[in-house]
């Protein structure tokens, strides 16, 4: 029985074991009372399927278990797929979120991800196995991460392309 709804769950995309997480970046917020300091927390987290399937969330909570958990289930409602090309992307393109800019470069196979702490979990559980990167300006947590994915939704393949225009390649 289990495993009937485990292959129906992988079939849809909703099932818990079809997506992995990582916590990009914990942050601790401070209010000062009378009593003295009252901190809470916040999780910038990215869920992928290592497939083309990828999305980002931010939770805050009084504890860091619980904002992760938030930051995961937000991260589950922004799911967006993802152009890929033999485990690289199609073609160089820029992302851009406030004053973070990232510059993503397909790369031949053996490179790796070659990225900042910050932006290689996106890239990774996007299922990209194969880029460069370069960011510009802020390198704040979730503007780059908001700027990495902004890039990965500008990726087109050539079979769009000519779809879109209505060409017919031979």
């Amino acid at each position: 029985m289990a495993s009937e709804q485990e292959t129906v769950a992988q079939e849809f995309g909703s099932g818990e074991k079809s997506f992995e997480d990582s916590v990009v970046q914990v942050y601790r917020c401070a209010k000062v009372v009378k009593g003295g300091r009252r901190f809470s927390f916040g999780a910038l987290v990215v869920i992928g399927d290592r497939n083309g399937r990828v999305g980002i969330g931010y939770g805050k909570a009084n504890e860091v278990p619980q904002a992760v958990d938030k930051g995961i289930s937000e991260a589950r409602k922004n799911i967006v797929s993802v152009k890929l090309k033999n485990k690289t992307i199609p073609h160089r393109v820029w992302g851009q979120c406030g004053s973070s800019k990232i510059i993503l470069v397909p790369a031949s196979d053996g490179t790796g991800v070659i990225a900042g702490k910050k932006i290689r979990p996106l890239l990774e559980l996007a299922g990209i196995s194969n880029v460069l990167t370069k960011a510009y300006g802020s390198t704040s947590a979730k503007n780059l991460v908001k700027a990495g994915l902004a890039a990965l939704l500008k990726l087109r393949t050539a079979e769009d392309i000519t779809t879109l225009r209505g060409v017919n390649l031979s």
